[in-house]
C-alpha cells in the first residue's frame, strides 16, 4: 500500500511488470525470458579497460556532462555512422543509463499541460516520465502484426498543445524498425506543430534481415529539434554499468544538463573510461557486425522454439525481443497466458498489455513478449520446455 503522503502524480504508478514476472519465474524455477537484459558477459577488451581505469585510480567524480574522452568518442561515432556533427563540449551529455537520459530530458523540456505523443506498446518508463513532468500523454497505436502506423491516427494526435513526440527505433517491445517514410511523416508533423522529438535509439545496432537504422536527427529540419538518447549498456551487453548518453543542440542540451546535475550529477568514472574505449575500437574490431549476427542466430533459435510450442512469433526487425501471437490457446488475456506459461510450463515471458494505456490493453490480449538476449543453454532449455509443453499450453477445459 502506498503512503497517504505520496504525491498525487505518482499514485497511479504500479510495480513494474518486469519485477513481477521475474519474481514469479524465480518462485517456479522458470527459464526467465521476461526481463530484457543479457545473461552473458560483455566484450573482454571493454571490461579490461574498466579494470585498468580502476587500477589507475580514475575513481573520483567525472565532470557532470561526462568525461571529455567519452563525449568526444560519442561525437566521432555519430559522425562516422550518420554524418551527424555534434560539439562534444556543448551537445553531448553522459547520463546514468538511457533511463536517466529520458527522465532528465522530459523534466527539462515539458511544462505542465504539454502533450507528448507516445507510440504504444511503449517502453514502460515513457508515460511516468511525462506525468512526473506534468505533461499529458497522447497515445498512438502501432498495429500488429506488422506494427504499422495509421497516418490518420498519428495526425490526429498532434495539436497546438503538442510539445514533443517520443520515437523508439528499433522499437521495444515489438522489434519494429521505423522506415524512412514513417520517420519523415513524424518529422513533418514535428515541424508543422513546432514540436520536439525525443529519439530513443538504444538498439541502433541490433538490426536483422538488411533493415537499416535511420537516425531521426539526420532528417532535414530535425537536428535542431531532436534529443537522441542512447546507451552503451545495450550495445556492449554491460547494462549494469549504466552508461547512457544524449545528444542535442546546445540550447536543449543546456536545459537537460540543468536537470541532470541534480538527478545523478555524474555516473561511474571508470566505466566511462571503458565506454570510450568501446566506442573508439568497435568499428575497427568489426564489433557491430558480429553483434547483430550473434543476435540474429538467437532470434531464429527462439522463433523455432516458439513455433514448436504452438506459438506464432511476429518476427522482429531489430532489438532482442520477439512478440508472439497466443490466439490459438484461447486464454482470456495476456496476463493469464504469461502466468500459466511461467508457472506450468516453466518459461517466463512478459504480458505486453503493460505497455498500453489501460483503455487499449485489449490490443495485447493474445500477445506475449520474449527476450532472446540469453546464452545458448538458456535458450535451449526454454526450447525443450516449450516443445514438451505441447497440449499443456492449452488452458484446462
Amino acid at each position: 500500500m502506498i503512503s497517504d503522503h505520496a504525491a498525487t502524480r505518482i499514485r497511479s504508478f504500479g510495480t513494474s511488470i518486469f519485477s513481477e514476472m521475474s519474481r514469479l519465474a524465480l518462485e517456479h524455477n522458470a527459464v526467465n525470458l521476461s526481463q530484457g537484459f543479457p545473461d552473458f558477459p560483455g566484450p573482454e577488451y571493454v571490461k579490461q579497460a574498466a579494470v585498468a581505469a580502476i587500477n589507475a585510480d580514475q575513481n573520483q567524480y567525472a565532470p557532470s556532462p561526462g568525461l571529455p574522452a567519452l563525449r568526444q568518442a560519442i561525437a566521432a561515432k555519430l559522425q562516422r555512422h550518420y554524418g551527424l556533427q555534434y560539439d562534444a563540449e556543448a551537445e553531448v551529455t553522459v547520463t546514468s543509463g538511457a533511463t536517466e537520459a529520458l527522465f532528465s530530458t522530459l523534466q527539462a523540456l515539458i511544462e505542465p499541460g504539454d502533450e507528448v505523443v507516445i507510440f504504444q506498446p511503449f517502453y514502460d518508463a515513457y508515460p511516468p516520465d511525462v506525468v512526473m513532468a506534468g505533461g499529458v500523454p497522447r497515445y498512438v497505436t502501432l498495429h500488429a502484426p506488422d506494427w504499422h502506423i495509421d497516418e490518420g491516427e498519428l495526425r490526429a494526435a498532434f495539436s497546438q498543445r503538442t510539445k514533443a513526440v517520443i520515437v523508439n527505433t528499433p522499437h521495444n517491445p515489438t522489434g519494429k524498425v521505423y522506415c524512412r517514410a514513417e520517420l519523415e511523416l513524424i518529422a513533418a508533423l514535428c515541424q508543422q506543430y513546432d514540436a520536439l522529438a525525443v529519439a530513443d535509439e538504444v538498439y541502433e545496432h541490433l538490426l536483422f534481415d538488411g533493415n537499416q537504422h535511420v537516425a531521426l536527427a539526420s532528417l532535414p529540419g530535425m537536428r535542431e529539434r531532436t534529443v537522441t538518447v542512447n546507451s552503451t549498456g545495450k550495445t556492449f551487453s554491460l547494462t549494469g554499468w549504466k552508461i547512457g548518453y544524449l545528444t542535442a543542440p546546445a540550447d536543449l542540451t543546456a536545459a537537460v544538463r540543468r536537470v541532470h546535475q541534480f538527478v545523478t550529477f555524474a555516473t561511474a568514472t571508470p566505466f566511462q573510461v571503458a565506454a570510450a574505449v568501446a566506442l573508439i575500437e568497435a568499428d575497427e574490431r568489426g564489433y557491430y557486425t558480429d553483434f547483430a549476427a550473434m543476435y540474429a542466430a538467437k532470434r531464429d533459435k527462439l522463433a523455432a522454439a516458439l513455433i514448436a510450442g504452438g506459438l506464432t512469433p511476429l518476427n522482429p526487425q531489430g532489438t532482442y525481443f520477439t512478440m508472439a501471437d497466443t490466439t490459438a490457446f484461447g486464454f482470456s488475456d495476456d496476463v493469464a497466458f504469461a502466468r500459466y506459461l511461467t508457472t506450468e510450463v516453466g518459461v517466463a515471458c512478459i504480458p505486453p498489455s503493460a505497455f498500453y494505456q489501460a483503455s487499449d490493453r485489449v490490443a495485447a490480449r493474445h500477445l506475449a513478449r520474449f527476450c532472446f538476449a540469453k546464452v545458448e543453454p538458456t535458450l535451449d532449455e526454454a526450447a525443450r520446455r516449450l516443445r514438451l509443453a505441447g497440449d499443456a499450453l492449452r488452458p484446462p477445459t
